[in-house]
């Protein structure tokens, strides 16, 4: 146990005011509360506040300010690249704080911070709406929305940031504030894909959209040595299907045995994943081109309940395994990329990992690059390169596979990055500059204006200008 002490009448003042837990690392529940989804992960805060409400997040960014304490802030789901806890600090939980409100007749959704995309899907169904999310149900919306949150409705209704109506924070001066087109509008716009820099996101409120319950959807898989014909047509399908169509392919080995016979269960594959935000029965013949490309080893697609396809890959990133991510945005699908993610995909030292290539335009495309600060609405596609495996041993490994492959992906994007795939960010401020371009100077007026010490640091950050920053 290494979390350091933050004890003393400071600390038994905060704890007083707390309606939630104060965890420290002599208590029972500490290495639970530490615990994140991605086992790479495992780090000793030297106290955790189980948030319940504004009032105890208010408290929290208080303490941390006139204590100078590290500050993590922690939301409902997964958070790759290990920002939601800290050494020696304070992690801010928001993880029991998943209330949503519906109302169907606005068709709006109101929700907390701590809850997961399957939290919001299960109310919102219940009124045949959903709002986009991400393709992992127990994804956190708040970092996912933060970042710019790609799904599987993206291409029909856009990003989740795109959907947002409004925005409650905590500032790092313990102010609470809404953030709307009406209200707060310079920080309503960098929070739509600037990530979590401005201060603890409590609330989003989202504009909801008629799909399901059922929906038509794709999953089929390929032999890998068809990997560059079935690419080549996925390019000429993405170039021409309609925006109700948002679909990704992945290569690797992927060997589930639920899902492939012995013979085939260790070979290379090449997978489609697709949804139609539609009517059922036109999706079927929109997505059936992606189930021709070649012979499949298998083939999953049909109509199902949204939330069923929203839950499809969840088994496939359980809690605890170690994982490492990073992403760019490609120019395009030539055929020189299509080599080089067959050759990529093929080497990879994990069964689990994967080369990933989502389709992007559509509704992503029709927003103005300057109306919110996401940042990749200029590109066709975006590469991920996901690492998954089980072993500690192999950690190395993994981690400069994709490292080495972002390097040789680089020739093909402009160097910019999806922030919800960040590996763990060693690339820091020039990275975030490359990825924003002239909107970064705006971003960090926003840090200097709203958190100029830089409280929240552990995130895809924007550095404050002119300023001491916290270590």
């Amino acid at each position: 146990m290494t979390g350091k002490s933050i004890s003393g009448e400071p600390t038994e003042q905060f704890e007083a005011a707390l309606y939630g837990d104060l965890i420290r690392p002599t208590d029972a529940d500490y290495d639970d509360a530490r615990a994140v989804w991605n086992g790479m992960i495992d780090k000793h805060p030297a106290l955790i506040v189980r948030c319940q409400g504004v009032a105890d997040v208010v408290a929290a960014v208080n303490f941390a300010r006139e204590n100078d304490v590290l500050v993590a802030v922690r939301g409902g789901g997964h958070n790759v690249s290990g920002n939601a806890v800290c050494d020696d600090g304070l992690v801010i939980d928001l993880s029991e704080m998943t209330g949503v409100r519906v109302d169907p007749a606005a068709q709006t959704a109101w929700v907390q911070a701590g809850a997961t995309w399957a939290d919001l899907d299960r109310e919102t169904q219940l009124f045949g709406l959903a709002t986009p999310g991400g393709v992992v149900s127990d994804t956190g919306i708040a970092g996912l929305t933060l970042g710019g949150g790609i799904g599987h409705l993206r291409c029909k209704y856009g990003l989740s940031c795109d959907n947002l109506r409004s925005v409650e924070l905590v500032t790092a001066d313990g102010e609470f504030l809404t953030a709307s087109t009406d209200e707060n509008e310079e920080l309503f716009w960098g929070l739509r894909g600037g990530g979590g820099n401005f201060g603890v996101v409590t609330a989003f409120e989202f504009d909801l959209h008629p799909v399901g319950p059922d929906v038509a959807t794709c999953l089929v898989f390929y032999p890998g040595d068809q990997l560059h014909d079935c690419l080549q047509a996925y390019r000429a399908y993405a170039e021409s299907s309609p925006d109700e169509v948002s679909s990704l392919t992945f290569a690797g080995v992927m060997p589930d045995a639920e899902l492939f016979s012995a013979d085939v269960l260790h070979d290379f594959k090449i997978a489609f994943m697709g949804c139609y935000a539609g009517p059922a029965g036109e999706g079927e013949s929109a997505l059936a081109p992606l189930r021709e490309f070649a012979e499949p080893i298998a083939d999953f697609s049909g109509t199902m309940p949204y939330t069923d396809f929203q839950q499809l890959l969840d088994e496939d990133y359980p809690d605890g395994m170690r994982y490492y991510w990073k992403s760019l945005y490609l120019d395009g699908l030539s055929d020189s990329v299509i080599e080089r993610i067959g050759h990529w995909a093929e080497a990879a030292p994990s069964p689990l990992s994967t080369v990933d290539v989502w389709q992007l335009g559509g509704a992503i495309a029709d927003i103005d690059t300057d109306e919110s600060a996401f940042a990749g609405r200029h590109a066709p596609f975006l590469l991920g390169v996901e690492a998954n495996w089980e072993d500690s041993e192999n950690d190395d490994d993994n981690v400069a596979w994709v490292r080495d492959c972002l390097d040789d992906m680089r020739q093909f994007s402009d160097g910019s990055v999806y922030l919800n795939f960040p590996g763990f960010f060693e690339e820091g401020d020039d990275m975030m500059r490359t990825t924003f371009g002239p909107a970064y100077e705006r971003l960090a007026e926003l840090k200097d204006e709203y958190d100029p010490t830089n409280r929240f640091s552990l995130n895809q950050n924007i550095v404050p200008s002119g300023t001491a920053q916290t270590e």
